[in-house]
């Protein structure tokens, strides 16, 4: 079986976001390779948890994918 090490990070979007752009958001951030999921709430819309395996991507992907729909955001490590 292979060991396979996940990576949680938080992206912390400045923007105040719609349920539509944060919908939106989220399936940017799940077209990503190597990213395994993606949770927000509408109790905290500007905060967005992300799983991924760090042997396909690199948490830089994650926020320029973030960046890319326009928005400001850092991320926040777990």
């Amino acid at each position: 079986m292979a060991n396979i090490q996940l990576v949680d990070v938080t992206v912390h979007v400045d923007e105040t976001l719609t349920d539509e752009k944060r919908a939106q958001l989220e399936k940017d951030l799940r077209a990503l390779d190597g990213v395994i999921s993606v949770h927000t709430s509408k109790q905290t819309p500007h905060l967005a948890v992300v799983t991924y395996d760090p042997e396909h991507m690199k948490n830089r992907e994650i926020i320029r994918a973030v960046l890319g729909e326009r928005l400001h955001a850092q991320l926040i490590g777990l």
